[in-house]
């Protein structure tokens, strides 16, 4: 794949002197932190396992390193940035692609089950860091098109995609994650490699959708309650949520347990016995 788009390839020699010629400097506010390994965007790009059909969405196109390379094998790429100020280096380098559309607006805010026509899609982001775990996990919930997320965010975030029961990282995200999608660990990335660097090292997760529950949505909202008070006992946590603690009898789950014991499944069990047999 690599020798596909070697010569859209940005270094960070490249992306300094973009965003000098284009007198543009990293924005703390957006969370900027471009891309600047060639190696890092090649592994990212071969993780999504993208061919001439594939449709993906970029959240994030920043200086358009990624963009180029997805540009390269991909049927059409519909990227997202939300810093205008970026524009004229994405025009600079975007210049010899015809399959890329870059749409300017802030992502977090954006309905992506009626932006993007058809399906399916798949997206591949270097996520800004404040908005990476909101934007992940609304499309997890109310984009279906999506089917394939390839995200880079922080390392402590993608713990908590990937936690299990009983880790500390264990909570809301992981029960989503777990509800909507298999997840893995594709690759570690350090702060080195961006520009400017952070100060955590970051990680790119791969996560391949999967049919939700009917009473996915019912169950994030128990476990949002319960989670909100996770030191207590399901009995208590949950009061006021459920209507007592004979729902949880009647799903199985002992009341004076806790919530990072339970599995994503067994909220969906919590949310089922509501309703009775």
């Amino acid at each position: 794949m690599r020798d596909m788009y070697d010569d859209g390839l940005q270094a960070r020699s490249e992306i300094r002197r973009l965003l000098r010629d284009h007198d543009h400097q990293p924005r703390k506010g957006y969370g900027q932190n471009f891309l600047v390994d060639p190696n890092i965007v090649d592994r990212m790009v071969r993780a999504a396992e993208i061919t001439q059909d594939t449709q993906v969405l970029e959240i994030g196109a920043g200086t358009g390193a990624v963009t180029v390379a997805l540009a390269a094998v991909a049927g059409r790429v519909v990227s997202y940035e939300v810093d205008h100020a970026l524009e004229p280096v994405l025009d600079e380098v975007l210049a010899v692609t015809d399959n890329v559309e870059v749409r300017f607006g802030d992502a977090s805010r954006i309905d992506f089950n009626r932006a993007l026509d058809g399906g399916p899609w798949t997206m591949v982001s270097n996520l800004p860091y404040n908005v990476g775990t909101g934007i992940v996990l609304d499309i997890l919930q109310g984009a279906p098109n999506i089917e394939r997320l390839v995200v880079m965010v922080q390392r402590e975030v993608a713990d908590r995609f990937l936690a299990e029961p009983g880790a500390k990282t264990y909570g809301i995200p992981s029960v989503i994650v777990g509800l909507h999608g298999t997840a893995h660990l594709a690759f570690g990335v350090p702060p080195q490699v961006f520009e400017p660097a952070p100060r955590v090292d970051s990680a790119v997760v791969v996560i391949d959708r999967k049919p939700a529950p009917a009473a996915a949505e019912r169950a994030v909202e128990i476990a949002s309650a319960a989670f909100g008070q996770r030191r207590k006992m399901l009995r208590r946590s949950l009061a006021g949520t459920v209507a007592d603690e004979s729902v949880l009898v009647a799903a199985g789950i002992d009341p004076t347990t806790r919530p990072e014991t339970l599995f994503p499944e067994q909220f969906v069990v919590i949310a089922n016995a509501e309703v009775g047999p």
